[in-house]
């Protein structure tokens, strides 16, 4: 039987642009492992994520609203699925690798923490260490999953995981994909959410805006994937004005959505939450488990309680609080 993956990786030399990352071409995983004969290194690191633990717990973790009680709001998760969504359509229009971009999309907020934004502010705030949830979801593809054993991805994947959302960029036109897919995806679907939840209506958003690059969600992700696939070559662009506009629906989303007191009146209990979470097990680290402890021993117990509760969805984090701090009804 022929290998499947040698195949695949030749068609990559085929059909790809010569800006393309190509398998073969990899870095490599820091734990060298035998090829699988049907998969290259990139779909299996795809594999991976989806299978993992951080992935299925993201459907539980905020994306923009907390607690939402309709089922069509956005989680992470559905955040991370239609983040993949357009990175592939960038990809394969781009003639990029496409399972490099799946990859780092579906892999970009492993690490994210729970209540969002505000969870990560607050676990930043408490710690000694910068807490960036991007840092996070390389740090939960390297030593986290699989009870410390990591997933053990590509150098390529996780260096898009890495630079998907702020400072330095991806060494990888697939990771530069991603990262603009991710502004993309979260700018229109949480104004679509807002729009849901009354928080502000479509008539708001600027004439300019919606002369500019659509009337609605679907004409806005148009325009803006297909500038970028009429600019791009040698590196991931916008056309001038595209990106204009684009930036100020950026500023009007700040401006109405997350800094919006009825949109994020719930938040305010976010950093409560957590630091009553992170003060009981500064006192109570065996509560954690085993596998925290030896996070302890070897990087200390602060390292290890911003793992637990990063960890953590929504839902969970609640469920702890409580237990610690709300007295239980005596059954008699």
């Amino acid at each position: 039987m022929e290998n499947i993956r040698t195949v695949t990786e030749q068609n990559e030399k085929l059909i790809l642009s010569s800006n393309a990352t190509l398998c073969i071409n990899s870095k490599g995983r820091a734990k060298p492992e035998e090829k699988c004969n049907l998969r290259t290194d990139f779909q299996r690191d795809r594999d991976r994520i989806i299978h993992s633990k951080a992935f299925r717990r993201l459907k539980h973790k905020t994306q923009v609203f907390l607690s939402p009680e309709s089922d069509h709001y956005r989680t992470r998760l559905t955040h991370t699925l239609e983040v993949s969504q357009i990175a592939r359509t960038l990809s394969r229009a781009l003639r990029l690798n496409e399972d490099l971009t799946e990859a780092i999309a579906l892999g970009h907020d492993l690490g994210h923490t729970p209540f969002g934004h505000a969870g990560e502010r607050a676990l930043d705030a408490l710690m000694p260490f910068d807490f960036k949830h991007y840092e996070q979801s390389v740090r939960v593809c390297e030593k986290l999953e699989k009870s410390g054993k990591g997933l053990n991805l590509t150098y390529e994947v996780l260096d898009g995981i890495k630079c998907h959302t702020k400072g330095e960029f991806a060494k990888t036109l697939e990771g530069k994909v991603v990262r603009f897919a991710d502004r993309i995806a979260y700018i229109n679907h949480d104004i679509d959410d807002a729009i849901r939840a009354g928080v502000i209506s479509a008539s708001q958003i600027p004439s300019e805006i919606v002369k500019n690059l659509g009337n609605n969600k679907s004409e806005r992700i148009s325009t803006l994937v297909n500038s970028i696939v009429n600019n791009s070559g040698d590196d991931i662009l916008m056309d001038s004005n595209t990106e204009k506009y684009y930036d100020l629906l950026h500023e009007f989303l700040f401006d109405t959505v997350y800094k919006n007191q009825v949109a994020k009146s719930e938040e305010t209990k976010v950093f409560g939450i957590i630091e009553g979470i992170y003060n009981y097990l500064s006192k109570n680290p065996q509560k954690m488990g085993n596998e925290f402890l030896k996070i302890i021993e070897t990087e200390g117990e602060k390292r290890a309680i911003a793992d637990y509760i990063a960890g953590m969805t929504d839902h969970y984090a609640i469920t702890v609080y409580s237990d610690i701090y709300i007295p239980k009804a005596w059954k008699i």
